[in-house]
């Protein structure tokens, strides 16, 4: 009896192991079990899954540069009352010049810019250098250098600065065109407080029409973009260059989710033709135009698609042309327009005296025209910079281009 009591508990520990195993074998078998082991492999293999951005941003950050400028601004050797000038020396780090001295250089502003090529070319916006008396550019390895700038062309707010330094990283233009729905990064000083990455996707390409450049073709972007981030790159998830980052819509003076660059093809074809010609040079036809259907109004025309003239420049490239007020035009060159943007961009893409066709309805008829391309002139940058280092158009609580500060 006591042998028989001695050997039962493990006979019994024999019979619960066995019976634990044949349950788990089971339970493994189950048709929910086996779901959901499929579900959760099926997700971790999913193609295009990315559990980081780390190695685009290793290519891109280094070529992404912080920009810093100073304005000389006159001294206010008026203020003589006590409380302002220690108001003024508190906010100005006691810049406050004496009556005995001449203007002083500030720091006003602030903002980013992409390194194009090797040899110090830098890409950035107009409005970050275009009041500037001085530039200094950081490169993210602590490396500092005062730049020049090359040229501008406020129409599309680009700008293109030169550092004497070789040897620089590159960000590669993007080649492929941008889609809706792409992942995107931004990356900048946003408020001065170093290079920041933000992360969001494509959420629109093509924007015109935002009164906030003469020349528009924006991609939108959900990605954080805030001031100090202007002229920084917006980049793929490779590492690619998508654009540049110009401005935001904002009620609040931050970021609200819908951000605005420039298409990288658009800053690279600029910094081309600043760099080869001094300038960039644009097709025009001299003529105002308006979209065939407002929103507020609903359809006004009879014929829906294309661009409606209502106004010709006398002696412009349009009037010497033959186009006429109320001419619609359908198409630049067989490609159909439909918008005051598209027909801009097509022509701004044509050389002057190089000739376009258009085909355009007059009346119940269509008309085949040719028209030879003028050049466009210098035109005012539709946005006014403000002391804060913004720019607005507009409703000055909507569109903000900033530049820091």
């Amino acid at each position: 009896m006591r042998r028989v009591l001695t050997v039962l508990p493990w006979v019994l520990l024999v019979v619960v192991i066995v019976g634990f195993w044949q349950l788990r074998e089971k339970w493994r078998k189950h048709p929910e079990t086996l779901a959901m082991t499929n579900s959760e492999l099926v997700m971790s293999q999913a193609p295009g899954t990315v559990a980081s951005y780390h190695s685009a941003v290793k290519i891109a950050a280094p070529a992404v540069v912080n920009i810093y400028t100073t304005q000389k601004v006159r001294a206010h050797s008026q203020i003589v009352d006590p409380a302002l000038r220690r108001f003024f020396e508190y906010h100005q780090d006691g810049g406050l010049p004496d009556s005995d001295q001449s203007d002083a250089a500030q720091p006003t502003s602030l903002g980013s810019g992409v390194i194009a090529t090797s040899d110090g070319y830098i890409l950035t916006n107009n409005h970050v250098v275009e009041k500037a008396d001085k530039i200094i550019v950081a490169l993210q390895d602590g490396r500092r250098a005062v730049a020049a700038v090359i040229g501008t062309d406020p129409d599309s707010d680009l700008a293109v600065i030169k550092v004497n330094l070789t040897g620089l990283p590159v960000l590669p233009f993007r080649k492929n065109p941008t889609e809706v729905g792409d992942i995107v990064l931004a990356i900048g000083n946003p408020f001065g407080v170093g290079q920041t990455v933000t992360h969001g996707i494509v959420s629109a390409i093509g924007r015109s029409g935002l009164g906030i450049n003469a020349y528009e073709d924006f991609i939108q972007t959900d990605a954080a973009i805030n001031p100090g981030n202007s002229g920084g790159a917006l980049i793929d998830v490779a590492g690619n260059l998508v654009g540049v980052n110009t401005a935001i819509f904002s009620r609040t003076g931050g970021s609200m989710g819908i951000g605005f660059a420039i298409p990288a093809s658009l800053a690279q074809q600029v910094m081309l033709d600043i760099v080869q010609s001094g300038k960039v040079t644009r097709g025009w036809l001299g003529i105002q135009v308006k979209n065939q259907e407002d929103p507020t109004e609903g359809v006004n025309s009879d014929v829906a698609a294309g661009v409606r003239i209502v106004g010709t420049l006398k002696n412009g490239p349009a009037d010497r042309g033959g186009l006429k007020s109320n001419d619609v035009i359908l198409t630049v060159n067989n490609e159909a327009v439909s918008t005051s943007g598209q027909l801009i961009q097509r022509v701004a893409a044509q050389k002057p005296n190089t000739t376009v066709n258009l085909l355009v309805q007059r009346g119940q008829q269509q008309v085949k025209l040719a028209v030879a391309i003028g050049e466009r002139p210098a035109a005012e940058v539709k946005t006014t910079v403000t002391t804060d280092g913004s720019a607005n158009s507009g409703d000055p609580s909507l569109f903000d281009l900033f530049s820091g500060q």
